[in-house]
């Protein structure tokens, strides 16, 4: 997900402060022909505009790092619940719909980005010009949708398990509406998107100072403040809010207070179960007591796992998307950076804040495989075989499936977990009395 910006504003593949850096030097840059003469002309053009500085060098490097992260990591991602059907749970398809959308930015947008933050030239055309920040910003959108779905999911999971039971089926009629929303939605940012010239009189001699910025017809000063505000509080603001009130309840559900349709022992008297799973000669009443809830408290696990992964997730986008959408908001709506007396601190500001967006596009998949054991084997396997060959990639993926097998599917066991709970408190009132008071056999958990 990437949000590069003409000027600030809506999410496009161009330099985010092109114009005003321009219209900065333009006054001393005069008629270049008029003091010039065409070498000297073109020499300067290179050393200023063309030629890499030391920094950029950098920003380049950083956003070859970041191509070839974002676009393997993502791919594997979709691959890794493609190819395994105990991953296809409705978060993980959630979470490829969010690698899909990362693809489809890093491969369209960041290229370009790369060269307009390099030569503060649009090279691409118009209709690119139209197409390219139409697509950034329908990936920024599904994003955004995208991690709000699954907020909502979680919290109705974990909050509110009887109001609402979310399925696959369910999942994917969800994506294919966010993706049709985000598509209509996001149809004014490629109106407005046109090709111009910083210096008209050298329009016909140097497709260098072409910028692909916003021109809105009818009132200029009033529909693109009001364009850009919505656009800040729909794709950032509002979803944000929302999202972090989610996570904050299922924090404390899951960490601070009881879970519902679990019982007081898993969550109070984690150590007791533990030392009478290890008791012999345990009675088979108490042998089932004790992996009803043995598995009620892996239930709880996997579930504080799962949140972790997803609020980290979130964390990391609000980070990523928070200095290019001050600066926007900044630029677009409250008029500043257009009289800009330090030029190259604005620039350094946007061209540093485009990369952060799509560094988040290969900040997720790392996320992915640190927080989450089911994608890190299945990336495992997918390098090994790069490395070591297929015979090798069939050998970790057979010890693969044997170590997995004995575990059910995330899916499977959340909505187990009910039965499982019911079951566990079932046992443990009907043997209350069963167990002796006294004696080696006996187990005494409250």
């Amino acid at each position: 997900m990437s949000v590069t910006q003409a000027e600030g504003g809506s999410p496009s593949c161009l330099n985010g402060s092109s114009n005003t850096e321009l219209n900065g030097t333009q006054e001393p840059f005069g008629n270049p022909s008029a003091d010039y003469d065409e070498e000297e002309f073109l020499q300067f053009l290179w050393r200023e505009y063309l030629h890499p500085k030391e920094y950029e060098w950098v920003l380049i490097a950083g956003y070859i790092v970041v191509f070839l992260v974002a676009l393997i990591g993502n791919i594997l991602v979709c691959v890794a619940v493609w190819k395994n059907h105990h991953m296809r749970t409705v978060t993980n398809y959630f979470i490829v719909n969010l690698s899909l959308a990362d693809i489809l930015v890093t491969i369209t947008c960041l290229p370009a980005t790369l060269v307009v933050d390099i030569t503060e030239t649009w090279f691409f055309g118009d209709s690119l010009c139209k197409v390219f920040p139409y697509l950034q910003t329908v990936s920024v959108s599904v994003s955004v949708l995208t991690l709000s779905c699954i907020a909502l999911d979680r919290w109705y999971a974990i909050c509110h398990p009887l109001m609402f039971k979310s399925t696959a089926k369910r999942a994917r009629n969800s994506i294919i509406m966010i993706w049709i929303a985000s598509c209509i939605v996001m149809i004014p940012q490629a109106i407005v998107m046109e090709c111009s010239s910083v210096f008209p009189g050298l329009a016909n001699k140097t497709v260098l100072f072409t910028v692909c910025d916003e021109h809105w017809e009818g009132e200029p000063d009033v529909y693109p403040k009001m364009y850009h505000s919505c656009f800040f509080l729909i794709t950032y603001m509002a979803p944000l809010c929302l999202m972090v009130l989610a996570y904050l309840q299922i924090f404390q559900k899951l960490w601070c207070r009881q879970i519902p349709g679990t019982t007081s022992v898993v969550q109070r008297k984690w150590k007791p179960l533990q030392f009478a799973a290890q008791a012999r000669e345990l009675r088979p009443a108490a042998n089932l007591r004790i992996s009803a809830v043995a598995a009620e408290i892996k239930q709880i696990r996997i579930r504080r796992k799962t949140a972790r992964m997803l609020m980290v997730v979130l964390l990391v986008f609000a980070i990523c998307y928070l200095p290019i959408s001050i600066l926007n908001l900044l630029k677009r709506v409250f008029g500043m950076f257009n009289n800009a007396d330090d030029r190259e601190t604005v620039y350094a500001w946007f061209t540093f804040s485009h990369w952060l967006v799509y560094a988040n596009s290969a900040a997720n998949p790392i996320i992915y495989n640190f927080l989450s054991g089911k994608f890190r084997e299945e990336f495992k396997a997918a390098f090994s075989c790069c490395c070591f060959g297929i015979r090798h990639h069939h050998d970790e993926r057979h010890r693969g499936r044997t170590s997995t097998e004995s575990r059910k599917s995330l899916a499977t066991q959340l909505s187990n977990c009910d039965h499982v709970t019911k079951l566990s408190e079932h046992v443990a009132l009907s043997n209350i009395s069963t167990l002796p008071a006294n004696g080696t056999g006996s187990i005494h958990i409250w």
